[in-house]
């Protein structure tokens, strides 16, 4: 665990806020110059607090105007392992996010699809037939507001 201060966790809120901003445009925020900005951030990284960064696509933009999470319930735990599972619906484009949760069922997907009718074949002919798929509970997303998590 790495210990932050002000200006580390007002670095975070700012790359949060747009990954792509430069050490100078951060720096220059904060007050402080170019390269203590860029040695604070390669420390961040270093440090493992910064993963890495991602690409945010605009699915409705690309076509992509229903996302449904799926509850997935295995029927056969014994029979069909969890990477077997695992690796099948990673294979499937549609499928956003996999996460293997404790509680009513042992998967939640984030999926996309064009439209309503695109999301039932996506869920007919490749989810359904995942090894060890039991009960799968549908939830459309209706909205969606991101917020960075806690950065203490």
């Amino acid at each position: 665990m790495i210990a932050l201060d002000t200006i580390d966790r007002q670095i975070l809120r700012a790359l949060c806020t747009d990954a792509t901003q430069s050490a100078t445009a951060i720096g220059r925020a904060l007050g402080l110059s170019q390269p203590a900005a860029w040695r604070r951030i390669r420390r961040l990284h270093e440090a493992g607090v910064i993963k890495g960064q991602r690409l945010d696509l605009d699915h409705d933009k690309l076509g992509f105007g229903v996302t449904v999470f799926l509850g997935v319930k295995l029927a056969t735990k014994g029979r069909v392992s969890l990477e077997d599972f695992e690796r099948a619906v990673t294979a499937i484009p549609e499928v956003q996010t996999v996460e293997h949760i404790l509680g009513l069922y042992d998967y939640r997907l984030r999926v996309v699809a064009r439209d309503i009718s695109d999301f039932e074949r996506v869920l007919r002919r490749r989810i359904m037939t995942l090894p060890g798929v039991g009960n799968v509970e549908a939830n459309v997303l209706l909205s969606e507001e991101r917020r960075p998590g806690p950065i203490g």
